[in-house]
């Protein structure tokens, strides 16, 4: 496990206990079992569907993408706003955003 991601549970402290797995290269972020966040080359990328994304974007976070035979696809998925690394409410308010998004996306 790479020191980031141990990293994590310490920035997602205020939030509630989260676990990891890896996946893809990468690792998946979950709370109550529901993944609300990936980590790629030790970037966290945070859950966003159509209510949370303008969120994301006003911020001026970016989208996961990935090259799918040539092609770049997006993922639901934004960069975590810095903020969240320094301040645990941050961390918890924007933890909260992304979670709240995988809720509505296993209602769906």
């Amino acid at each position: 496990m790479s020191e980031f991601i141990t990293y994590l549970k310490d920035v997602f402290q205020e939030f509630g206990a989260i676990k990891t797995r890896k996946m893809f290269g990468g690792y998946g972020i979950y709370r109550d079992g529901l993944m609300f966040g990936l980590v790629a080359d030790d970037v966290l990328y945070l859950k966003v569907d159509a209510q949370s994304e303008p969120l994301f974007e006003a911020e001026g976070m970016s989208p996961f993408m990935y090259d799918k035979g040539g092609k770049m696809v997006k993922m639901s998925y934004y960069t975590a706003p810095e903020v969240i690394y320094d301040e645990p409410s941050e961390a918890r308010h924007w933890g909260q955003i992304a979670f709240d998004a995988a809720v509505r996306a296993k209602s769906e």
